[in-house]
């Protein structure tokens, strides 16, 4: 572990009036997370609607095996790609059928999907808003047999590539958005091909607990709210975190960084 040199600034990190009065941070993941500044735990879902020029900044092409000429926000490019070339490793081959959904688009699949069901919604298109394709987040991967097919159903659950994704996809950062037993929760139907990225730590936890993203956000919501209760402010908070900086001062006989950590 990195060894921290105590140096005269620490002290005003820890005596400072702002950051002594605000209640211990006790929950699992780190404020900085939660703050959602890059928008990757951000919901959508017919209670929480996104506006309809909602577009993320960072959308790329795709790099890694697709079916369609489609768009991806930066970091789950290279989040795929380390998770596609892991799951050849273990003899499974991914596709991507569909990832970045402008409002627009998914207004128009909505609407002729209830034209096609005589104006019922079965569950299998986002009302437009509500789609986590807009977020940029949202991906379908599948292999390549279901890519050929014309419409998607819960049997893809027992493929192969599924499993390895329903075991291995929260080491690269994904959720399966659209869980078999959350679906009184998210009221989309089971969809085991429906990745969303929401980064390394937050896809750790919310695999530890078994959440859905309609969960994990009422859980840190929940305790933010209690947090706040008994004293905190969030931006203040954030504030002084920022402020906090690590300087590489030397390095140990074992060749472990040494660092001193100072307040601005």
């Amino acid at each position: 572990m990195k060894k921290i040199l105590l140096a005269g600034l620490m002290l005003l990190l820890f005596c400072s009036s702002a950051w002594a009065e605000q209640p211990e941070w006790t929950y699992p993941l780190e404020p900085e997370i939660l703050a959602n500044t890059e928008g990757y735990i951000t919901l959508a879902n017919k209670d929480v609607l996104l506006d309809e020029d909602y577009e993320p900044q960072d959308l790329e092409k795709l790099k890694v095996r697709n079916v369609v000429d489609d768009l991806v926000r930066e970091e789950v490019n290279d989040a795929l790609e380390a998770m596609f070339a892991a799951a050849e490793e273990d003899g499974c081959k991914l596709y991507v059928k569909s990832a970045y959904r402008s409002y627009q688009t998914q207004h128009t699949m909505y609407f002729n999907r209830l034209e096609k069901n005589n104006g019922k919604d079965d569950g299998w298109v986002s009302y437009p808003g509500a789609s986590d394709h807009q977020t940029g987040l949202g991906i379908d991967v599948l292999n390549y047999a279901w890519t050929k097919k014309e419409g998607m159903n819960e049997k893809f659950g027992l493929e192969e590539e599924a499993k390895w994704m329903a075991e291995h996809c929260w080491e690269y950062g994904f959720v399966i958005r659209y869980m078999e037993d959350k679906e009184d929760i998210t009221k989309i139907n089971y969809e085991p091909w429906h990745l969303r990225y929401v980064g390394l730590e937050v896809a750790r936890y919310m695999q530890e607990k078994h959440f859905s993203l309609e969960e994990f956000t009422e859980d840190w919501q929940i305790y933010l709210s209690d947090w706040e209760a008994q004293g905190g402010n969030f931006k203040e908070l954030l504030k002084e975190r920022a402020k906090i900086n690590v300087t590489v001062v030397g390095y140990s006989e074992d060749g472990e960084e040494e660092v001193m950590l100072s307040h601005w």
